[in-house]
């Protein structure tokens, strides 16, 4: 399990126009890495919008924000069109990204139990090192919370 102080794992991200950045290519800013459940759902959508409400606060803090789920470019790309989306989504499609992160967890849903991704966010410093995890984030002033700790990197 990472931990605050750790090496970000160097994983690759794929993104809706094809292109892939990596936690490496991103060096020298600060990043904010947040994996949700899926686009388009009640709590996946407040918390992409409190992200894109505050998108210009963060670059003036120097941070770029890159949301993670399993859902295809395609879905995603519809998701940042319908909403306005002013931020970047990665599909992990293969989960590699969530394994590497720690995001894969088990869930349990009405005494269910399944596997899903553990909405999670990771403030990455300019120099690749983990400086804040949240965990079984709660989305209401999440995006304010983690602004408060980027503007101190």
């Amino acid at each position: 399990m990472l931990k605050e102080g750790d090496k970000a794992p160097n994983v690759t991200l794929d993104l809706p126009d094809g292109s892939k950045t990596s936690v490496a290519g991103e060096a020298g800013k600060i990043l904010v890495l947040y994996f949700y459940p899926k686009d388009d759902t009640p709590g996946c959508t407040t918390e992409a919008q409190g992200f894109t409400a505050l998108a210009d606060d963060f670059a003036r803090a120097g941070a770029t924000i890159i949301g993670v789920s399993k859902d295809s470019a395609a879905r995603h790309q519809k998701f940042i069109d319908k909403y306005g989306l002013k931020l970047r989504l990665a599909s992990d499609s293969d989960g590699s990204v969530c394994e590497a992160f720690g995001t894969w967890i088990e869930k349990s849903l009405y005494g269910r139990q399944y596997m899903g991704i553990d909405r999670a966010t990771f403030l990455i410093g300019k120099d690749g090192t983990i400086a804040r995890i949240w965990r079984k984030v709660k989305v209401k002033g999440h995006a304010e919370e983690v602004l408060a700790v980027a503007k101190t990197l």
